[in-house]
Formats: C-alpha cells, sequence, structure tokens
C-alpha cells in the first residue's frame, strides 16, 4: 500500500482504495466525478500494511459537486476504526489541502470518509508525507501563531514554549495539548447539524452566565419599549406563539400595539381580545377596514408610548431576553437611534435553523438588500420624523422605512447586537422559506431603493440585483469621464503581462485611461519587445522603470507620483477583465465622495472566487471572503452577489481617488513591501472617516501570485511573519473585530461558517 520516494508516502489510490459504505463508481452521465456518495456516511477502506508511529502531513486534493466539503481519516491502532483516533480535514474543492497528523503508535488499518453527504466527486491527490519532528514542530507553531487567537500576539518562535508551561500548569502531556490547540483551527464547513451544536454549546452557555433580572434592576433609565405587531386573519395557534415571547420577556417594560387589518378569522380575534384582557400592557385597535401591513402599522404607532419602538410579526417569535439585551445597548449607547440584532428561522416543528450572523453598519449593503430586517428597534421620535410607514410599498415596508431613516444614522449611533434575539416564522409560502415566494415585496423593495436615490438627489439608478430580493444601484459616471490612472506593476512575466494589457485595452468601455507599465528589472527579451511595442501602438500605454529591488508599496507609490488621472487603480499583471464595463462600475463608486478603496469580484482561471473582498482577522490578520466558492454560487446570504462595504478589499485590482491615496500617505513602503500593504491601505482610508467597497459588478480573473512566486524559502517566510507581525502591532484588536463581518462567524476560513 505505501511506498516511500523521497520521505513520501503516498497512496496509489486506483489500487488500493475499496469501496466500504455507501460509495460507488459514477456513472457514465456523471463522467466529470469519478465517485458517488450515496448517503452521509460514504467509507473507503485503504488497503495495505499500515503506517509506523511518528509525525505525518496529510495532502488531499478532492473535487466534488457540493457547496462545501469535510472529510475524515480514520487510523486502527487496533482496537478498531473509532473517533477519538481520526482527524478530520475541510476540503477546498480543487485546491490540495494540507493537515498534520501524528500517530503515537503503529495504525494497522486505515478509512477514509471523503465527505459527509451524498454526491459526485473525484480523488486527484492523496499523500501521507512521513516529517520528521522538527519540520513538524515548524509547521504546527505557524499554524498556531497565524490561525489560533490564543497565541496570535506571541510569533512562532514562541508558542511551543507557551504550550510547555500550559502544560505543565495543567498536569497534560505537551504533544497532547498542542495537538488540541492545533485541531481547533480546522473548523466543520457543512452547517447541516452544526447550528444546533453551536445552540447548545455557545449560546446557552452564555446565556447561562448573564443575570438578566438583576441587571435590570440596577438600569437607571428603563426606558419604555413600544412593540409593533400588525395582524390579518393570522393562524391562532402561531399568534400564541408570538404573544407568548411577548410575555415571557425578562425585561417587563414593554408595551404591545396591536393593530388588527380587519381579520375576518373569527378565532383571531378571539385570541386577541383573550390577551388583552390578560395583560394591561397588552393593547388591540381592531380595524373597520382592511388597509394592508403598512395602515396597520401605522395605526399600531397611533398607540405608542414608549422611547423606542420595536417590529415584530404576526407569527414570529422574539428569544425571552431580547428586549433585556437591546435594553442594556441603549444603556451603553444612549445616542442610539437604530438597534437591531442577529436572527434565525423556526420551522414548522420549532426547530431553529438557517441563522444570519450579520454586519454592523453597512450602507450600501442596505441599499443592496434588507441584511437589518428582525429585531429591529428604532428611536420613536426618528419613526415620527419621518411619518412611519408608507402606504404603497407593502412587502417591504421596513426596508422603506430603514431607508427614510438613512440620512440621519452614521456609524455611531446604529448599534448590531450579535446575539439572535429573533426566530423568523418559516413555512410553506412565507419569504423566509422562499426568497421568491412574494415577488411584489421585491417590486416595492426596488421602489423604495430608487425613491430613497431620488429624495437625496443621488446620481445614481436601482435594478433587480442577480440574487432574489436584492438590488444592483449603478452609480452614473460624470458626462466628462474623469481620468483614470491604471498602474500595473511587472517583472519579465510576458506569458502573464500580455494578455492582461491586451485584456484591459480591448475588453474596457470606460473612455478615460491611461496605462501605466511600471517594469521593475525586466530582462526577458520577449518582454522588453512587448513594452516597446504596446506603449508605440497605443497612446492609453505608458512604460516607467523601477530600476530597485522589489517592493510592491514603493512600485505603487512611485506610479501613484507619475499618474495624472483624478482616480488610480492598483492593477496586478495577472488580472483580465471579463466584463466590458468593469472599469465604469468600479469608477462610479470610486467617485462617491464618502467612498474611499472600492474592490472587484475576481475568480481564478477554474472559474472559483479568489477574492470575494477582504474579511479581517482570517489567518491572523485577514483573508479573502468565500475563497475557493464556484463562480455563480450566492454565497453567505447572497453577499457574493452585494454590493457592499467591506473593511479592506485587494489591490489586485482596486481604485481610489488619487486624492485619497495621498491623504494617507499612499502604501506603506517602509514596513509592508509585499504583503497586507493593501489591508493597511484600505484600513487608514477607513480611519479617515472613507467606507471602503466591494462590487460584485466588475469581475476579473486573476492568475493569483504567478509572477511573484508563493512564500516557499525560509527568507521570504520570515519577510511574511514580520509583515503580518507590524499589522498585528499597528492595528491591533481591529483585526479582530470586523465590523463587515460577525463574531460568531469563523476566523479561520474563508466561508463564513460558525466560529
Amino acid at each position: 500500500m505505501f511506498r516511500f520516494l523521497k520521505s513520501l508516502l503516498h497512496i496509489d489510490l486506483g489500487r488500493r482504495l475499496s469501496s466500504l459504505h455507501a460509495i460507488e463508481r459514477a456513472k457514465d452521465a456523471e463522467a466529470d466525478f469519478d465517485w458517488l456518495s450515496k448517503g452521509r456516511d460514504p467509507q473507503f477502506l485503504i488497503k495495505g500494511r499500515g503506517l509506523g508511529s511518528g509525525w505525518y502531513m496529510l495532502e488531499i486534493d478532492l473535487r466534488h459537486d457540493q457547496p462545501s466539503a469535510d472529510a475524515k481519516i480514520y487510523f486502527d491502532h487496533g482496537s478498531g476504526f473509532n473517533e477519538p483516533d481520526s482527524v478530520f480535514i475541510p476540503i477546498k474543492s480543487g485546491r490540495v489541502t494540507k493537515r498534520l497528523v501524528y500517530l503515537s503508535s503503529r495504525a494497522h488499518a486505515l478509512r477514509f470518509d471523503p465527505m459527509e453527504t451524498s454526491g459526485l466527486f473525484s480523488i486527484r491527490h492523496f499523500h501521507l508525507v512521513r516529517l520528521p519532528a522538527q519540520f513538524a514542530y515548524d509547521r504546527l507553531s505557524q499554524r498556531l501563531a497565524n490561525m489560533h487567537f490564543k497565541f496570535r500576539d506571541l510569533g512562532k518562535a514562541n508558542v511551543l514554549q507557551y504550550i510547555r508551561e500550559e502544560a505543565r500548569e495543567t498536569n497534560r502531556p505537551w504533544k497532547e495539548l498542542a495537538l488540541h490547540h492545533y485541531a481547533r483551527t480546522f473548523t466543520k464547513r457543512r452547517q447541516t447539524c452544526d447550528y444546533a451544536e453551536w445552540i447548545g454549546k455557545v449560546e446557552a452557555i452564555k446565556l447561562a452566565s448573564r443575570s438578566d433580572d438583576a441587571y435590570g434592576e440596577k438600569l437607571d433609565a428603563q426606558p419604555l419599549i413600544s412593540i409593533i405587531l400588525p395582524t390579518f386573519n393570522t393562524d391562532p395557534e402561531l399568534l400564541r406563539d408570538c404573544l407568548e415571547s411577548v410575555l415571557a420577556q425578562s425585561y417587563n417594560k414593554w408595551q404591545l400595539c396591536i393593530a388588527d387589518d380587519a381579520s375576518s378569522n373569527q378565532k383571531t380575534r378571539e385570541c386577541l381580545l383573550e390577551y388583552q384582557a390578560q395583560d394591561s400592557r397588552i393593547q388591540v385597535v381592531f380595524r373597520k377596514d382592511n388597509g394592508h401591513i403598512s395602515a396597520a402599522s401605522n395605526t399600531a404607532l397611533e398607540l405608542v408610548k414608549g422611547g423606542y419602538i420595536a417590529l415584530l410579526d404576526h407569527d414570529d417569535t422574539l428569544a425571552p431576553h431580547a428586549l433585556m439585551t437591546m435594553v442594556k445597548a441603549i444603556a451603553d449607547n444612549p445616542q442610539a437611534q437604530l438597534l437591531y440584532s442577529d436572527e434565525d428561522k423556526i420551522d414548522e416543528l420549532g426547530e431553529r435553523f438557517d441563522p444570519h450572523f450579520k454586519p454592523g453598519w453597512n450602507p450600501d449593503l442596505l441599499l443592496s438588500q434588507n441584511y437589518i430586517c428582525h429585531l429591529t428597534v428604532l428611536k420613536t421620535a426618528l419613526v415620527e420624523q419621518i411619518g412611519g410607514f408608507r402606504l404603497g410599498l407593502e412587502g417591504s415596508q421596513d426596508h422603506d422605512l430603514l431607508l427614510r431613516c438613512v440620512p440621519y444614522l452614521n456609524s455611531d449611533n446604529v448599534v448590531h447586537i450579535p446575539e439572535i434575539l429573533y426566530h423568523w416564522r418559516a413555512i410553506s409560502g412565507s419569504t423566509a422559506l422562499e426568497g421568491g415566494a412574494k415577488n411584489y415585496a421585491a417590486t416595492a423593495g426596488l421602489k423604495a431603493v430608487n425613491d430613497y436615490l431620488s429624495s437625496q438627489t443621488i446620481n445614481a439608478t436601482a435594478m433587480p440585483g442577480t440574487a432574489p430580493n436584492s438590488y444592483r444601484v449603478r452609480w452614473n459616471v460624470p458626462e466628462s469621464a474623469p481620468l483614470v490612472s491604471l498602474l500595473v506593476p511587472t517583472r519579465d512575466g510576458f506569458g502573464i503581462l500580455k494578455p492582461c494589457v491586451e485584456a484591459i485595452l480591448s475588453r474596457t468601455d470606460y473612455p478615460n485611461f491611461e496605462l501605466l507599465i511600471l517594469d521593475n528589472q525586466s530582462t526577458c527579451e520577449a518582454t522588453l519587445s512587448f513594452l516597446e511595442e504596446i506603449c508605440t501602438s497605443d497612446p492609453r500605454v505608458s512604460v516607467h522603470r523601477w530600476d530597485y529591488p522589489f517592493n510592491y508599496s514603493a512600485i505603487n507609490n512611485f506610479g501613484a507620483g507619475l499618474a495624472k488621472g483624478e482616480v488610480i487603480g492598483l492593477i496586478n499583471n495577472d488580472i483580465e477583465p471579463i466584463n466590458s464595463d468593469w472599469l465604469s462600475e468600479l469608477v462610479g463608486q470610486a467617485l462617491r465622495p464618502e467612498i474611499g478603496c472600492v474592490g472587484a469580484k475576481l475568480y481564478y482561471p477554474n472559474d472559483t472566487i479568489q477574492h470575494g473582498g477582504v474579511i479581517l482577522g482570517i489567518g491572523g490578520v485577514a483573508g479573502h471572503s468565500h475563497k475557493y466558492f464556484s463562480r455563480n454560487e450566492y454565497g453567505y446570504f447572497s453577499r457574493l452577489h452585494l454590493i457592499q462595504n467591506l473593511s479592506a478589499v485587494t489591490a489586485a485590482c482596486l481604485l481610489l481617488r488619487k486624492a485619497v491615496f495621498d491623504e494617507v500617505g499612499g502604501l506603506n513602503e517602509e514596513d509592508l513591501a509585499v504583503s497586507f500593504n493593501d489591508v493597511d491601505l484600505c484600513l487608514k482610508v477607513r480611519e479617515a472617516g472613507y467606507r471602503n467597497l466591494w462590487t460584485p459588478y466588475a469581475e476579473l480573473y486573476h492568475h493569483e501570485s504567478v509572477s511573484r512566486g508563493a512564500d516557499n524559502t525560509t527568507a521570504k517566510r520570515r519577510r511574511a511573519q514580520r509583515e503580518a507581525d507590524y499589522m498585528r502591532g499597528r492595528w491591533g484588536d481591529l483585526l479582530d473585530t470586523d465590523p463587515a463581518y460577525n463574531p460568531n462567524l469563523t476566523l479561520i476560513h474563508e466561508d463564513f461558517t460558525l466560529a
């Protein structure tokens, strides 16, 4: 089964794999894949002599047709296959995924479970590489320093010493403890059962540590929260669940303002009368005419006596601590005009699923989608100021209400509470269950966004987005289009530079740009010949020599100094535009006075996501959102298809106004010659008061790092570590609290799975 080849233990899967359970060869119609998993527990037995004790690097390249997959390897040490003697590895489809494995004793047999669901897959690569102990310790330390919150500020050199001291204090074997920490840097990708586990292990522990009753008594101010609840022919059983969730609140200073919109269901009316008689805080108005949800909500507003308004749908439920959590946030943020929480869905059996862990205040995401949704609490005075709910926007009345509040909102007076406080009922025909169930809601939402743009005299137009219930706002470029300076650093790389330059020149419909090629000591004859030819054949192109050692920041600062444009674009030499309006899209966004850096949607050549924006904290400093997702996937709550504010975007394709670039001092060429200079630039721009933005409507291919190469030498690794250490020192805790992300989501992977 195994043979050593240059210290490599290689498994010949074609001859050594034996289907043990729920796996069969793919049929001709499934020719793109070799294997079919027929259930949730597919298993291969790997035939052979076994493995000796020691350190190994497990390498797997498994291609599959699922959104995500987790593989597992079981080692039989003499007592059969069992969970304690297994390791799992989250698969990146089409990429080699690696994980250290330590065998304390000989493994007599191995079992390979390629995924945890039914589906099609192929195994392209499966190696177990025998490692010297010192090399294994180096890899383990590096991963812990990069990806484990406990070790991020220590640096790789101090990780093992810290673990040894921790082992002495806890009386545990240090190697066992090190492997325990290492295992925590690998998280499961699939969410099928993970949310229930999260509720039991994470949410339950947080709630158990709280003392809401005691806290409520200590509050100096106990604001009255008026809950707005429009009803119409509501299923009495669901209505009771809704009303009981209000009565169960640990904070008791609330008012429930119910407006029934002329229900014809007598049982709905009887239920409301019953609860009104039960508790004086419940007030009901029965409307004589059916005016739909906006009119009913305005009727409920007439009952409001509290300083804050909470919005509740008639078949949804509140978490018992929902109002107390809101009141705590109000006490901590008395300036708050809008507060909102995370939410999940609840099915007909009462099971919770599909949690939405939201970002902080994100105005451009709100134009793309009503991401705020539930639970929403607004200052009563603000709602009165904008005139309550608008008639004619039924289905998106809440989104319209929020958009009309936007001129009065900012990051200081909007508070996001990263806790599940609201359970959205998902029943047949509901928007919660089927995004397209209410087409009129999407039509109303589009009108709400366009009306907002018109009211603010914004030179932009909204149209339906590419994801359900989403919108695209296209920001118009002035008739006299400003000059854009595209900066393309290169060193040789003729094979990628030529298609990059030619694609930009031929696939860009923006009428006014210059392309500055910044040549960093090219010696390749083909490259030099191409540079001479292109700058003479196209007046938009010029070549400028940078005759110093490679320093990405310095090269681009040099180019920015030469740029004549109002807008500059940092463009890698391995980029190829896909849609001809890519630059118009980016420029339209970059010209907005409130916007700083603007990034694009980038794909690997195999049509998987290379860059969907940058999330701070992933891998220690930052990582790319939704990396390796397929091109057409929606992503987490459709975010791969939505214009949104992000803390950072990659400089592989980044536009910003030259004045903003100069204002923040450009790129940091002293401390960040190669890595993280784009993240640092974006954070400086954000610090200066601008919003950074990512758009999926500028699409390009990116042959990542082809020209520069990988960080695969000791010197390069040391340089990369120095730059990571600088970022941790410069930006500190900001890297772990990205407002465009959520603390309940992982900082290990780029796929928005649960932390």
